[in-house]
């Protein structure tokens, strides 16, 4: 995303270059600008902190008797040689922290789920929920204790598809496992479909400072924006009457 506004300054200052040379210039300036404040690491800090900065801690949870423990997909990869699905590299800390949560749910006495959400958004052959259970089961979480949601394709179909097997389930306590940079968005949606989780972050997304641009950054900067126009999406639809009727 950081790229097409690079290209369309770069673009607008060649169209303009005979005939408005300041505005050329100005955009050739402002390109380079954002090329050293995106790489170099301040922009993306910037829009990390407004996204991950409220779950940097992680929550203090009381455990009840009957919980569930939502954890989000984040894509599958293949095996090149074994030609079998895995979680991603970006869902193995997801994952971590949702057997984590379990733990210490099952210690403190509670009767515990785990409900893994996702469907085959990448188009690998099997549901990313499938995959995540077993990856789930294998890490020590007994199958009669996770949940599957295999539909979705989004994030807002993660809140929309597990709330139905949330009803079914009761939990007193639902627990929300995403990354930090998803979190902000994921707390959005599902509560548009009536469920207030508590958020545990499952990882910390940061940028690296640098006296010279860095691609991670950019990286960082794309991710970002993302969040952030997944979250104007939601209230330009809900204005517009586009989304499901909001949940009380």
């Amino acid at each position: 995303m950081s790229l097409i506004v690079l290209l369309l300054l770069g673009l607008l200052a060649c169209l303009a270059r005979r005939r408005r040379p300041r505005l050329a210039r100005a955009c050739g300036i402002l390109a380079l600008l954002l090329v050293f404040a995106i790489g170099c690491g301040p922009v993306p800090a910037w829009l990390m902190r407004g996204l991950q900065g409220d779950y940097a801690s992680a929550p203090s949870l009381v455990w009840g008797a009957h919980d569930a423990i939502v954890l989000l997909g984040a894509g599958t990869a293949r095996d090149p040689i074994h030609r079998t699905l895995e979680p991603s590299f970006f869902a193995n800390g997801r994952i971590l922290a949702a057997v984590e949560q379990y733990h210490s749910c099952h210690a403190a006495g509670g009767d515990c789920k785990v409900l893994a959400s996702g469907g085959d958004a990448l188009g690998n052959g099997e549901p990313e929920a499938v995959v995540y259970r077993d990856a789930l089961v294998h890490a020590g979480v007994p199958a009669a204790d996770v949940l599957v949601e295999e539909r979705s394709l989004s994030t807002w179909h993660n809140a929309q598809y597990s709330k139905p097997i949330l009803a079914a389930y009761g939990p007193q306590r639902t627990v929300l496992v995403t990354s930090g940079l998803h979190m902000r968005r994921s707390l959005l949606y599902f509560a548009h479909f009536g469920i207030e989780p508590a958020p545990v972050r499952a990882d910390l997304v940061e940028p690296l400072w640098s006296v010279y641009p860095l691609s991670w950054n950019f990286t960082v900067a794309d991710a970002a924006l993302h969040e952030y126009v997944g979250i104007a999406r939601y209230h330009v639809y809900n204005a517009l009457g586009l989304n499901a009727p909001k949940a009380k």
